[in-house]
């Protein structure tokens, strides 16, 4: 890899997420050599990738090169790579372009979409956790709306204009929101010779409540604002098969559509080395002690959505999210550099800063520590917070003069096949 030797402790990240960058920096201008491993050159935005799938925001916008956060830092080195095997008892990483040796490694390689192992689901279903993803979603909605332009046939028109999304979380709910606002403004003008009010949103949710991470009123109003919307919501009822164009559930309703995104669970990405059935727990998260060490290996530390971390108000770990991988790279920055300073390390604690959820123009739900609100304020709320925690300057402003430009004209410019993905009705097979 080209890393030069050193007298400084080597520590190695895997993972340029929201742990693996807060991280980075809390380790800015020590005396360690810090290498940041990735398979992409950027770490991605994940809460808004669901604006990139609907057409409101460009990738560039939620993206920001890795390199340019390391910039300034001295001892730092990034590389483009994939970890394929770690090596615990030589303390080694094997990668595709390498082997690398640690003196401390940290796992912060994040998570994946969970098809639970349903492989029809997984072949034909699409995701939407990387910005590839995103990128064929935005391309395969806008497809289907040609496609179904092309078509006499009703019933095959009414399925390419028929989208179901299953996961009633956060991204199940902001997508359905988004996709009744595209239909609700911008489809009749860009498709005034299609019928667009036939075209259906299904969000489809396992449990007995949609966003249920949330309080209960957050899940009531959020509800009401998505049937005000159009959307159908579904509950009680779980997605157990689907073959490209027919859906089947576990109850007799079933869905015949083009389009099936799979927003119903993540499992963490797991490394082949650390692997072990005791270093696991559900999910495929590794098992960690109060200060983010693996389990029996005192070297190795995980953050993010990758570790569970079982504490007592937290028994099957912290919540898959942003601000529990940002606080556990800072608490995990500042621990480094004590144990190499042979002083104890002080314990995770989390501090819940709440939850919140987008579902459309001026409607949002927020669950804060203090106060639980809903409506317009919720969603100026949740606009900022997003702004706040998006890295980069340039990315700040040119997200805020997207949704200020989007809410005036009530528009999303993005709309663009930038990509083809290919997946014609009848033949799900993607080209």
């Amino acid at each position: 890899m080209n890393i030069p030797q050193s007298n400084l402790p080597r520590i190695i990240i895997i993972g340029g997420g929201f742990g693996g960058i807060a991280l980075a920096k809390k380790l800015a201008k020590k005396d360690v050599q810090v290498v940041l491993l990735d398979k992409h050159n950027y770490h991605n935005f994940q809460p808004l990738l669901y604006q990139v799938s609907t057409g409101g925001l460009e990738p560039d916008s939620i993206a920001y090169p890795i390199r340019k956060v390391l910039q300034g830092y001295p001892n730092f080195y990034f590389r483009l790579a994939e970890v394929v095997q770690i090596d615990i008892e030589n303390r080694r990483i094997h990668t595709n372009i390498g082997p690398i040796h640690y003196d401390y490694l940290v796992v912060a390689t994040g998570s994946e979409t969970n098809f639970f192992g349903n492989k029809n689901i997984e072949e034909k279903a699409m995701a939407m956790k990387t910005i590839p993803q995103s990128l064929n979603l935005r391309s395969l909605i806008l497809e289907n709306f040609e496609q179904a332009l092309l078509t006499d046939d009703l019933h095959e028109r009414d399925a390419l204009m028929n989208f179901v999304i299953v996961g009633g979380g956060p991204t199940g709910v902001e997508l359905a929101g988004a996709l009744a606002e595209i239909k609700k403004g911008i489809l009749p003008k860009d498709y005034p010779d299609l019928d667009t009010r036939r075209a259906q949103i299904n969000l489809v949710q396992g449990g007995n409540r949609i966003l249920p991470a949330m309080s209960e009123i957050a899940s009531q109003k959020a509800e009401k604002f998505l049937e005000k919307l159009g959307v159908n919501v579904w509950k009680n009822i779980r997605v157990t098969d689907y073959d490209g164009n027919f859906i089947t559930t576990n109850t007799d309703t079933t869905f015949e559509a083009a389009t099936l995104v799979w927003a119903a669970g993540v499992k963490a990405v797991s490394i082949k080395g650390l692997d072990a059935k005791e270093l696991l727990s559900r999910g495929n998260r590794l098992v960690v002690n109060e200060f983010n060490q693996v389990l029996g290996h005192n070297e190795i530390f995980a953050i993010g959505d990758v570790a569970h971390m079982e504490t007592e108000a937290f028994p099957n770990g912290h919540p898959m999210m942003a601000q529990p991988a940002i606080q556990q790279g800072q608490n995990l920055g500042v621990n480094l550099i004590r144990l190499l300073e042979n002083k104890p390390m002080k314990p995770f604690t989390y501090k819940d800063k709440g939850s919140m959820a987008t579902v459309g123009r001026n409607k949002a739900v927020a669950d804060l520590k203090r106060f639980k609100f809903q409506g317009v304020f919720a969603w100026f709320v949740w606009m900022f917070v997003h702004l706040f925690f998006l890295i980069g300057f340039r990315n700040r402003v040119v997200v805020f003069i997207n949704w200020v430009y989007n809410y005036i004209r009530f528009d999303r410019e993005a709309r663009l096949i930038i990509r083809p993905f290919k997946k014609r009705y009848r033949d799900s097979q993607p080209t």
